[in-house]
């Protein structure tokens, strides 16, 4: 994860702590958490400026 940008970064942690808390194991928490923060940057791209 440290080498994604910090905005992405913290939403695959925020995903991946939601599905820890959902009893997925922990290496396919990670894996999902960055696959979908990278799909959530793409559909919500940060404001200019």
């Amino acid at each position: 994860m440290k080498n994604l940008k910090p905005r992405i970064r913290n939403k695959a942690i925020e995903i991946a702590d939601a599905l820890l808390g959902a009893d997925y194991e922990e290496k396919r928490t990670i894996a999902i958490g960055i696959s979908q923060a990278e799909k959530w940057d793409k559909d919500h791209p940060a404001p200019k400026g």
